[in-house]
């Protein structure tokens, strides 16, 4: 096999990764001003990086006011919902290259919520809402002395209900929540669900009736726009349907 020449190896490490990007940000500062306005940043990045490394490039390097939310950076967390190119994503799972570079990339808010600087919104109707559907096991009787056994069937029931991170980015995708912040939203029925069809719970009476309420689960106009949100691909319109059933049938 041919050895590489010096030349050629020198004239592949030439060629740079980086090209030249359009971050159009949505700013808004209230000690500034009462009104939002467009700003624009070119940023040189690799497009195989993703979106929060041109806004952690923006920070660091050319505007350190820039404020917004991440804490893990890798999909886990969910701090870092924002709607990017008009679609509710995870900044931290979304590549440059995947969202067409050519053009200015908007970076703005998630909808629904009172933004409080730029791209960081009031997150405490969302966890009201989250609170409000009790979020946990409930049982009764002594303590067990051993783990609560379940059988894989009945774990199953619920498994893609756990997979849930609370980013928000399905109930700010929601146009009933838009228009109506009384609205549990998606979320928190997902969260509801993981636990009305646990087999080891004893409160799925209690969450579906709180779920009953004119602001509850009936709200939902089925648009799948929290499903196509997810970013953990969590079947979110096919859960709130089983609740609405599970309501109708009071079996679960």
């Amino acid at each position: 096999m041919a050895t590489p020449t010096l030349e050629k190896t020198a004239a592949k490490s030439d060629v740079s990764p980086y090209i030249t990007v359009t971050f159009r940000v949505r700013r808004f500062n209230p000690e500034v001003s009462d009104e939002a306005q467009w700003q624009d940043f070119q940023v040189e990045i690799d497009p195989k990086e993703r979106v929060l490394d041109g806004l952690h490039k923006i920070k660091w390097d050319m505007d350190g006011s820039l404020t917004f939310r991440r804490s893990c950076a890798h999909g886990i967390c969910g701090s870092d919902a924002m709607r990017i190119n008009g679609k509710n994503r995870l900044a931290c799972k979304t590549l440059i290259k995947d969202i067409n570079p050519e053009k200015p990339i908007t970076v703005e808010p998630i909808k629904g919520l009172t933004v409080l600087k730029d791209l960081v919104v009031d997150m405490e109707p969302f966890f009201q809402a989250y609170r409000d559907v009790m979020p946990f096991l409930i049982t009764s009787g002594n303590e067990p002395t051993r783990e609560r056994l379940q059988s894989a069937e009945d774990r199953e029931r619920f498994d893609d209900t756990t997979k849930c991170i609370l980013c928000a980015a399905c109930t700010s995708s929601c146009p009933v929540f838009w228009n109506d912040g009384q609205y549990f939203g998606p979320a928190a029925i997902v969260n509801a669900h993981r636990f009305i069809f646990d087999s080891r719970d004893e409160a799925a009476e209690q969450r579906l009736e709180i779920l009953n309420d004119k602001d509850g689960v009936w709200r939902c106009r089925t648009t799948f726009n929290c499903t196509d949100a997810c970013p953990r691909g969590i079947e979110v319109t096919k859960a709130i349907a089983e609740v609405k059933r599970a309501l109708i049938t009071r079996r679960y």
